[in-house]
């Protein structure tokens, strides 16, 4: 038995269902990209969930910045959008954190995959308070 069989794979209809679900919950980073290039960004916001040092050294062009520790119970934002968080990458759970607290809020959610950090390796252009560009040196977390 192979390891990589050691669990046998779903049936066709639980592996689709199982994937939709997945991608329900998460954006990908390319398809966002070609959203801000096409400016076909309509229904969604990107939310930058890291703490506001963060987002002033390096964020996603357009991302507003919603600190998930900072998110008051009341927030005036359009029910009607979704809100794609994002954080610094697959190991820091910020995003997860925001999104889940504006979930909770009534609000609806996707994360980011990988964060700032997939969006800034696959060369896509970051926003800084200083400079604008894809040069903005990696930064710290800040959550």
């Amino acid at each position: 038995m192979t390891n990589a069989l050691r669990f046998p794979a779903a049936d066709p209809r639980t592996a689709a269902a199982h994937f939709a679900a997945e991608l329900a919950f998460e954006a990908d980073p390319d398809d966002v990209h070609r959203d801000l290039r096409n400016g076909t960004t309509a229904g969604y916001v990107l939310v930058e969930t890291r703490a506001p040092e963060a987002f002033a050294q390096a964020r996603i062009p357009g991302a507003i910045n919603l600190p998930y520790r900072d998110l008051p119970d009341e927030l005036d934002l359009d029910p009607d959008l979704v809100y794609i968080c994002y954080c610094e990458s697959f190991q820091c759970n910020a995003a997860t954190k925001g999104a889940l607290a504006l979930s909770e809020r009534g609000y609806r959610v996707k994360r980011l995959s990988g964060g700032i950090t997939a969006w800034r390796d696959a060369g896509y252009p970051i926003e800084s308070d200083d400079v604008t560009g894809s040069g903005v040196s990696k930064v710290a977390c800040h959550c």
